[in-house]
């Protein structure tokens, strides 16, 4: 199971994150494109740090929607979703090619990434922003109970997928992520997460909100860094899935 971490979100002198603590200890980077955080500078400082340790770098593109850290839905065209990706994919590739690393895959952030998830248009749109460009990147997404609706769309355009799950976000019984209003939704404690994380890893699996088992069938798992008590779970998340 591989740790995957939204990083490079901070933006001229305004610092968000720990990316410095936090790289180490993850194996994918999602590095903000611009969008809804960072800017050049940024990108190319990231993009640096995850190749001196052999991380793999990933686009995080998003609404372009600074002020609301791109977790506002932005009313798109088909062919306007499939720019905004090959836009901002595009730009951090170019940074990659200035210091010899290459972008593996994109994963959409805030709420693009939900409603890729809910919306089928919003999808293929997404995948037709990747499909032609070279290297091709992966597109990750969230894993649920039944991925095929998304696995045939990617398939006819030629994208491969990869499918990720949460460490700190509880699911319902219908293998949606708990809306973060609800109480028990987003875990604080390193107890739950290791809980969660090292079910997922040994027995593809998580327990919802409800107490029910969930099948996950996850190749990726997403941590977030923004304390140094994140970090520190993080760091031990990663030594108990390289023993």
């Amino acid at each position: 199971m591989k740790l995957n971490c939204d990083i490079g979100e901070s933006f001229g002198c305004w610092k968000m994150g720990l990316d410095d603590a936090v790289i180490p200890w993850i194996d994918m980077a999602n590095i903000a494109c611009g969008f809804h955080a960072s800017d050049p500078d940024i990108m190319a400082k990231t993009v640096q740090a995850a190749i001196a340790e052999s991380v793999k770098i990933g686009a995080h593109p998003g609404y372009d929607d600074k002020i609301g850290f791109g977790r506002r839905s932005i009313p798109h065209s088909k062919s306007q979703i499939s720019h905004l990706i090959a836009y901002q994919t595009g730009a951090l590739q170019a940074i990659c090619k200035l210091y010899g690393g290459e972008v593996e895959y994109v994963k959409p952030h805030g709420a693009l990434y939900n409603d890729m998830m809910i919306d089928e248009g919003i999808f293929s749109a997404i995948v037709e922003g990747i499909a032609k460009l070279s290297p091709q990147p992966t597109l990750m997404l969230l894993a649920q109970v039944d991925n095929t609706q998304y696995q045939d769309i990617a398939d006819q355009a030629g994208v491969k997928l990869i499918f990720e799950a949460f460490a700190d976000r509880a699911y319902t019984s219908e293998g949606r992520l708990a809306p973060r209003s609800q109480v028990g939704a987003v875990y604080h404690s390193e107890q739950k997460i290791m809980k969660q994380v090292m079910q997922l890893a040994n027995n593809g699996c998580v327990t919802t909100i409800d107490g029910s088992q969930l099948k996950l069938n996850a190749d990726t798992v997403c941590v977030h860094g923004d304390n140094p008590e994140s970090v520190a779970t993080i760091k031990q998340l990663f030594k108990a899935l390289n023993p």
